[in-house]
């Protein structure tokens, strides 16, 4: 399958992209997760976002890229979520490499910090990213804080 990513800053984004981004955030938190929760917490407006397409244009996974100084005090990847029918070929993965490769390039070499889902440590340790020991209860879901230092 033939997929393109691209990364936009919200400015940059149609109406119909925010709106499908959305769409798969929903569908996968909300509805998949069982978990009722604000999505749109203002830090979109702020955000760049990654779009991962098909060949037909459908959005099958997305993340938002935060600037240092919103969620953190380094720049951080939230909102990662991959469509359902396409989890387990190795798409997290791809995208996970493009944000940090979109990061390092729009942000430089800096450390990335994210709240990531707990049964998802393992995936995320395979990034570099690691514990920083902070464990939480986020919307009701077992989280931990997670750091990515890069090797300078």
């Amino acid at each position: 399958m033939k997929l393109n990513y691209q990364f936009k800053h919200f400015q940059e984004l149609s109406t119909s992209e925010f709106h499908d981004i959305i769409a798969v955030r929903l569908k996968v938190f909300v509805v998949e997760q069982n978990c009722s929760y604000l999505d749109l917490d203002g830090k979109d407006k702020k955000c760049y976002h990654a779009i991962c397409r098909d060949g037909k244009g459908n959005i099958l996974a997305t993340a938002r890229i935060v600037p240092p100084g919103i969620s953190y005090n380094e720049v951080s990847i939230g909102r990662f979520v991959i469509e359902e029918t396409i989890r387990g070929e190795g798409l997290g993965h791809e995208l996970m490499h493009q944000c940090v490769e979109f990061i390092h390039e729009e942000f430089g070499i800096v450390p990335i910090r994210i709240s990531a889902q707990k049964h998802l440590e393992k995936f995320y340790n395979g990034h570099l990213f690691f514990s920083t020991g902070k464990e939480y209860l986020e919307d009701g879901i077992p989280h931990v804080e997670m750091l990515l230092t890069p090797l300078i």
